[in-house]
């Protein structure tokens, strides 16, 4: 004991010494020996005590402490010996210093850092449905039809996809019903599919799930994917059209615009008006709008299908007079007659009235037919005659072209303003702001393999004086005959014959007044090679068809067609067909444009002209029975599945049959001007001799 007084004492005394300043006086060795011999309790790094930490039974939780820390005596052992306790006892902690903030906020006592429990893991939030209760069972079946059986409903990948991520998306909610029942966006996507022959489509395309028979789970989920797969039938269909244009020809290359499934989705499922969303896939431009209501005249029931009149009795009116009061004979065939002519009052009238009467009357008169106003049996045959059907089938099949044409025709920045050539029409119209600025007259290309491609370009320059660069299809198939028969028929024609440093042959014309090309050329850099261009042959001009070039486009007045261009695309230079023609001489001049205009080449049989009046052209390359056949014998889905026809090379010539050493060269520029031979004998070509063997095709396109 004296041993750890003297201990302590010594501990003490340096502790005071380094922690007493330096000018207190040090204490008595008997102050010391006092102060050692009272025991001190020990800092705890616990927070001072409250007046909770004192109960009557302070003791009752230590037997319980210690014994969750004391392994239990074994049978036949003896107990160890107690181990002598240091606790601090209640009364001896009021004079324990206080505990500094940080160390009580960093340390844990040792009773609580052996008592506390284990944390548990963290659990993942459990998600709660969004799906109403009553669509649960119809969400569970989605589910399981979307994850085994997608393909039975979408059999195209990016579809599928769309599909599923929008589903999963809303939990697999249907998005057409609720509760079984039809919601407003399902009424208005069904009524737009059931209304596809107002657009020229095919409603059997696009089939209508029976919602009303729809009982179970199963069977709504069913309806709801079949709709959804129609749905986004339609809408690819009425944007881009029902089928792809290389299925057509191979002379047609527009811009792809397909729809974007997940886009589709998003937007016919948010729209307030699900129909108004969906018919806005059809093609903005008033080109379509109008020829699809000259389709509703035609079909005789506006939006709806065509009407067939039965034969019956001749049914004629006869107004009252003093000896006999009106005479309408009643019929069941009136209304359809209403309907197919037009007669908006009293549609479900079955009296043949003065207002029915007229109408006849109007529709012998536009048949030449004897305007009695008498439904006789030659007037039912002429309302039903298959003529009008065939007037249907153009519209249709034109409709369909339509929808390859690009959504925005024109240049935004320029006024919307645009090129479009119609080439069964032979005609050029410049637009801007939704009206023609200017017209002209155009040749266009002979059917066969010299027929005018259909295409949408953008026109970025125009050359004054250019020279003609004859292309090698040309020279192999017209020239080299030509040059056999008369060696002197390229100096006639005011050609330049160059051999060149590699061997090959080169034959151009230089630019004039007799240039194959005129005295300009239209350039929109295209995969066909074909542009639009003066002609010296203006006589052409005047005949109602026009379809004499190689492929190109000879525009009747280039001079008023240059300037409206360049006014358009340089507002402020202020050209006049009287600057452009200053302009002519023996150099080339480029003129570019500081923005592209559109040009967009179109094969138009039917079309309502600026009067609002339907006009029908001649199928001068017979693209329209082609169309009309694919349209009827196959269905859209069996269209898109068929394979597109091989495009052909439009390489030039990789050698010819000239002597050893010599050959053409190869070179980027066509023409469309007249037949060599035609230019030099005024008659046909001879027969084009066989290529030789080894030899590439030849263009299909030479101008």
């Amino acid at each position: 004991m004296l041993m750890a007084v003297a201990a302590t004492f010594l501990t003490v005394s340096a502790t005071s010494a380094l922690a007493a300043p330096s000018d207190t006086p040090r204490a008595s060795a008997a102050e010391l020996a006092i102060d050692a011999a009272i025991p001190r309790p020990e800092p705890a790094n616990v927070p001072p005590p409250t007046i909770g930490d004192f109960k009557m039974d302070s003791t009752s939780a230590v037997p319980d402490a210690a014994k969750a820390t004391e392994k239990p005596v074994e049978p036949g052992t003896a107990p160890k010996a107690a181990e002598p306790k240091t606790d601090i006892k209640p009364t001896e902690n009021v004079t324990a210093p206080a505990v500094k903030p940080s160390d009580a906020a960093t340390t844990t006592p040792p009773a609580a850092t052996a008592t506390a429990p284990a944390p548990e893991p963290a659990k993942e939030p459990v998600k709660v449905s969004t799906v109403a209760p009553a669509d649960q069972p119809v969400a569970d079946r989605l589910r399981d039809m979307l994850g085994a059986k997608s393909l039975r409903y979408f059999d195209r990948k990016n579809e599928r996809a769309a599909v599923e991520k929008f589903y999963s998306t809303r939990d697999y909610a249907p998005q057409w019903t609720q509760a079984g029942k039809l919601t407003d966006s399902g009424k208005g996507v069904i009524a737009r599919l059931k209304d596809a022959a107002a657009e020229g489509l095919n409603p059997a395309d696009y089939p209508v799930p029976d919602f009303a028979a729809a009982t179970s789970p199963d069977q709504l989920a069913e309806a709801e994917l079949k709709l959804t797969a129609s749905m986004l039938d339609y809408a690819r269909q009425a944007q881009s059209g029902r089928m792809h244009w290389s299925q057509v020809a191979a002379d047609i290359q527009y811009p792809e615009h397909p729809t974007d499934p997940a886009e589709v989705l998003a937007n016919i499922s948010t729209a307030k008006d699900a129909s108004a969303a969906l018919d806005g896939y059809n093609p903005p431009h008033k080109l379509y709008k109008d020829l699809k209501a000259k389709l509703a005249e035609l079909r005789g029931q506006g939006d709806g299908p065509m009407i067939h009149i039965a034969e019956g009795p001749a049914l004629a009116y006869k107004a009252a007079t003093k000896k006999q009061g009106e005479v309408a004979p009643e019929d069941p065939r009136v209304p359809q007659l209403r309907a197919k002519l037009g007669v908006a009052e009293n549609p479900d009238g079955t009296h043949y009235d003065a207002k029915v009467a007229a109408a006849v009357r109007k529709f012998q008169e536009s048949v030449d037919l004897k305007p009695t106003g008498v439904l006789d049996d030659r007037t039912v045959k002429a309302i039903n005659s298959p003529k009008r059907d065939r007037q249907i089938d153009i519209v249709l099949v034109n409709l369909e072209r339509l929808r390859w044409l690009p959504r925005q025709l024109g240049a935004a920045s320029l006024g919307n303003a645009y090129v479009i050539l119609n080439v069964p029409d032979f005609t050029l119209k410049v637009m801007q702001n939704g009206a023609p600025v200017w017209t002209t007259r155009v040749v266009t290309g002979k059917p066969g393999k010299h027929a005018t491609p259909m295409l949408t370009e953008t026109m970025k320059f125009i050359t004054v004086n250019p020279t003609w660069n004859v292309p090698p299809s040309i020279i192999y198939n017209e020239y080299l005959p030509a040059l056999q028969q008369d060696p002197t028929v390229l100096d006639r024609m005011g050609l330049r014959l160059e051999r060149r440093r590699d061997g090959s042959i080169h034959i151009s014309q230089p630019p004039g007044e007799a240039n194959a090309l005129g005295r300009i050329r239209f350039n929109f850099p295209n995969k066909f090679l074909v542009y639009q261009h003066d002609t010296p042959d203006k006589h052409l001009f005047a005949k109602e068809e026009r379809a004499f070039s190689h492929g190109c486009m000879r525009v009747q007045n280039p001079d008023q067609y240059a300037s409206t261009l360049l006014n358009i695309t340089m507002p402020n230079e202020r050209y006049t067909p009287e600057k452009i023609r200053s302009m002519y001489g023996r150099s080339e001049i480029d003129l570019k444009f500081p923005t592209p205009i559109p040009v967009n080449i179109t094969y138009q049989t039917a079309f309502v002209d600026d009067a609002g009046k339907l006009q029908i052209r001649k199928d001068i390359y017979g693209r329209d029975a082609a169309m009309i056949a694919l349209l009827k014998n196959s269905r859209s889905r069996d269209l898109e599945a068929m394979v597109a026809h091989a495009q052909p090379s439009y390489s030039r010539p990789a050698g010819s049959s000239l002597p050893a050493g010599v050959n053409f060269a190869s070179d980027n520029s066509f023409s469309s001007g007249p037949s060599f031979f035609e230019r030099l004998f005024g008659g046909p070509s001879p027969m084009t001799p066989p290529a030789p063997i080894g030899r590439r095709p030849q263009p299909r396109f030479t101008r």
